[in-house]
């Protein structure tokens, strides 16, 4: 087992940062200082403090719903990672805790 810091961060799907989706470029700099692995999945629905619920109907191609990326890291790694971002002038909503880590294999 393996003590870390689990990331989570919201970030708008069409938001983009030197000509790059956010999310994709949180995902490269991640990969670049070390961070080991991480995840981005959209969200199928969602709502926020302006209380609007927002949804992914068929048609649409582009919508108002996060991208949610996930890391799992040293505290020392996430900060740099969170560092970046407010080096960027970001404004992201994130949950950080203390988090454990491990594998189950089969025997």
């Amino acid at each position: 087992m393996t003590q870390g810091i689990y990331l989570k961060l919201f970030v708008p799907e069409q938001l983009r940062l030197h000509g790059n989706l956010l999310y994709e470029w949180v995902l490269k700099q991640a990969e670049a200082i070390g961070i080991p692995g991480g995840s981005a999945v959209r969200a199928l629905a969602s709502f926020g403090r302006d209380g609007r619920l927002h949804e992914q109907h068929f048609f649409e191609l582009a919508g108002e719903l996060p991208i949610v990326l996930e890391f799992f890291a040293s505290d020392e790694t996430i900060n740099q990672l969170l560092a970046l971002l407010a080096a960027e002038n970001q404004s992201l909503f994130y949950i950080k805790f203390n988090a454990e880590a491990g594998q189950i294999k089969p025997k």
